[in-house]
């Protein structure tokens, strides 16, 4: 899909990043209506600094009587695009802790308040907390293969300024906990790099880590 919007781009006269950055949130929005049949969805565009957010807000479909209040169907984002933005200032993390209560304690040690677009790139935590969602602890501290890769992905953004980017969640169910990750970046040499990251544990998956995990530390400790 991506290879042939960047050969579209030069048909239109516009630059592959300009023309991604406008055309890829109809694509997405199109995918987001198949990913989710049966939902009443109602999805807007929220800017914050160099990145717009598709947010899909079921909070006030609720609170207008449009839709029942149900536990299994949350306000979510769609997608997030822009540039990237490198931020050198300190990271402030009051209201991250503050979102839905201590992490470990709201949603176990496998588990991170992860955010969609990195602090380190010009994403934030502010307002609507749009940018947060539950993430593998793995992959968000990069202590797996897949991590790795994911923070080389968003490293490789904030060495970087200027570089179109974006993380879109792939849903399974009405919930905001993203079942994948497709992240992507445009190269300055026009190349694309996207990969798509499981965001889920397979079953077992996660003691065999904690294990593994465990056992490193203790050698650690015994040198």
């Amino acid at each position: 899909m991506y290879t042939q919007m960047i050969a579209a781009a030069a048909q239109y006269g516009e630059t592959v990043q300009q023309f991604l950055r406008a055309e890829l949130p109809h694509v997405w929005h199109h995918a987001y209506l198949e990913m989710t049949p049966g939902r009443q969805v109602n999805v807007s565009i929220i800017n914050r600094g160099n990145f717009e957010y598709l947010y899909d807000d079921q909070d006030t479909l609720v609170a207008t009587g449009v839709i029942p209040d149900e536990l299994n169907t949350e306000s979510r984002v769609v997608a997030a695009i822009g540039t990237s933005a490198p931020d050198p200032r300190r990271r402030d993390d009051s209201r991250l802790r503050g979102w839905l209560g201590p992490t470990d304690k709201t949603f176990g040690k496998a588990w991170d308040k992860g955010h969609f677009i990195a602090h380190s790139i010009g994403g934030a935590v502010a307002g609507s907390e749009l940018n947060v969602f539950v993430q593998r602890r793995d992959l968000n501290r990069g202590w797996s293969p897949a991590g790795r890769r994911y923070r080389a992905m968003e490293s490789y953004c904030a060495a970087n300024a200027g570089v179109l980017c974006w993380s879109r969640p792939v849903y399974n169910d009405g919930s905001a906990m993203p079942l994948q990750i497709e992240y992507g970046v445009l190269r300055p040499d026009g190349e694309l790099w996207v990969e798509t990251f499981e965001n889920w544990w397979a079953e077992g998956e996660f003691s065999e880590w904690l294990s593994r995990r465990r056992r490193v530390k203790r050698g650690l400790a015994s040198r």
